[in-house]
């Protein structure tokens, strides 16, 4: 049977879907490592990822049970939540292009000011106090006592291809007949 077919779809959205687990995996692991060695100490931010690593999770089981039964209900499903995660990122990441430089800082700055447990963790780990100024009458866990000349931002590039190759893969996977089931069967 030729690449494409019934069999090489089934594998590319299982493979797919083993490195979504990988990848949640990975999140939920660097978060509660994060936490544990004291990198972090916003459980905010933590739960925060630790529930993006749980949500993947689910959504990649589902794939995957899909995939290897082809279910056509779980399929359809895990389709369009991944074509409603593909929108989300997309949206993002044209709201982040539409900001210039200026309104990155004044967004870092405003999130700067907003948490202080936040901000001392900053701080620590890139040694340096303030956000654009040295703070003279506020304690600093830094050792340098130097403000930061730029503060490293989230980043405006946001990978998205892979939500829409699950779609495709999936409506396609979804569309093809299984070679081994009755000739006479609908799908």
């Amino acid at each position: 049977m030729v690449c494409g077919g019934f069999i090489c779809t089934k594998n590319a959205l299982s493979a797919l879907n083993v490195v979504y687990v990988m990848v949640s995996l990975l999140l939920i692991g660097v978060a509660a490592w994060g936490k544990w060695f004291g990198l972090v100490s916003s459980i905010s931010v933590v739960a925060a990822v630790i529930g993006v690593g749980v949500f993947l999770l689910l959504v990649a089981f589902v794939g995957l049970c899909g995939a290897l039964k082809h279910q056509q209900v779980l399929l359809f499903f895990y389709m369009m939540i991944l074509f409603v995660v593909f929108v989300l990122q997309f949206s993002i990441s044209c709201a982040c292009l539409a900001l210039n430089t200026d309104q990155q800082n004044q967004l870092l700055e405003v999130g700067w000011n907003k948490s202080e447990v936040t901000r001392e963790d900053v701080e620590k780990t890139l040694d340096c106090c303030g956000f654009s100024s040295v703070n003279q009458t506020g304690s600093c866990p830094a050792v340098s006592q130097t403000a930061s000349s730029s503060v490293p931002s989230a980043g405006t590039r946001c990978v998205f291809s892979d939500s829409i190759l699950g779609v495709w893969l999936t409506h396609k996977y979804r569309n093809l007949k299984d070679p081994r089931s009755n000739p006479g069967a609908f799908l």
